[in-house]
């Protein structure tokens, strides 16, 4: 018979901290985020820091507009996907402490409740996207797919990714979001929101990836590395797909045919801001790169650098 899992004092209380905050931030989709309001199309929604439609500066200030309009609802339909796999993983690490610490296991509960509800909210944005964009767009990612296949790797490597995903939520709002004064207040209140309660969730995320590294052998950490860089092969696949796609309705959409240098630049740079979204700006976030840092011998350590180098 196996023994519930024994979680450290310290841990316990980071656990009861996050049930505790997790409470009382507590928000609902229509009465607190959307408010019966529609975006502001006006106006762009993915600020410069993360869009990098500046660096296009052969688009006219309301053709980056767009294109930051497009980036946004594609970095809508992203987290909207990852947070797919990301409830499924923590709903499946809570039986862990089901029979165990209950601070634990609420907090993880909690977690997957919340990530369920962004999933929605993330839903009824496309939706109003759809409403004041043209007729085109496309997200080409199959979220059940792309969750099973995030899944089938090992539970540190998925952890792992999770936790770089949700302290990127964080930077990107904190760093990019927050301060845009150009940016839909609709938007801006989204992620306002979304953050609040991923603040939580980064807390829990490192929680349960320190706890399995714990776990591991010689060979299963080896093995998490291994399946760690595959997975950030198949997001830089899978960013390139979406950038394909984005780029041809933005080069539809925008009113006038550009050259065919302009057309590749437009490509181009929206590879290189998806990758800066949600890979890079990750991996050099601090928290992240010390939280994995600190589990990596030097080779593993240099093994990942190498995998990175094409993207960084």
């Amino acid at each position: 018979m196996l023994a519930p899992v024994a979680t450290p004092d310290t841990d316990t209380m980071r656990y009861a901290k996050c049930v505790a905050n997790s409470k009382r931030i507590r928000w609902d989709i229509d009465r607190d985020v959307i408010r019966g309001r529609s975006f502001d199309f006006s106006k762009s929604f993915l600020p410069v820091g993360l869009s990098k439609v500046d660096r296009l500066d052969f688009l006219s200030a309301s053709e980056q507009r767009l294109l930051s309009q497009i980036q946004g609802r594609t970095y809508a339909n992203m987290f909207g996907l990852v947070e797919r796999f990301i409830a499924a993983k923590m709903l499946g690490v809570s039986m862990d402490h089901s029979l165990g610490d209950q601070n634990a296991f609420e907090a993880l509960v909690r977690l997957g409740e919340e990530e369920i509800k962004h999933q929605e909210l993330f839903r009824r944005i496309e939706r109003l996207c759809a409403e004041g964009m043209p007729d085109g767009y496309t997200f080409v990612l199959e979220p059940n797919a792309v969750a099973s296949a995030v899944l089938s790797k090992s539970t540190w490597a998925v952890l792992a990714l999770i936790c770089h995903i949700e302290l990127f939520v964080l930077a990107h709002y904190r760093e990019s979001i927050d301060g845009d004064a150009d940016a839909s207040e609709l938007w801006k209140d989204v992620f306002l929101y979304h953050w609040r309660e991923e603040s939580q969730h980064a807390i829990v995320d490192e929680l349960e990836w320190r706890r399995e590294h714990a776990k591991l052998s010689r060979e299963e950490s080896e093995q998490g590395v291994t399946d760690l860089i595959a997975l950030v092969a198949a997001v830089d696949g899978l960013l390139q797909v979406q950038a394909r796609a984005d780029a041809d309705y933005f080069l539809k959409a925008c009113g006038r045919s550009l050259s065919a240098r302009d057309s590749d630049r437009v490509a181009a740079g929206v590879l290189d801001a998806y990758r800066w979204q949600y890979i890079v700006s990750g991996v050099q976030e601090p928290r992240f790169s010390k939280i994995l840092t600190g589990m990596l011998t030097d080779a593993q350590a240099a093994r990942i650098g190498v995998a990175l180098a094409s993207i960084v």
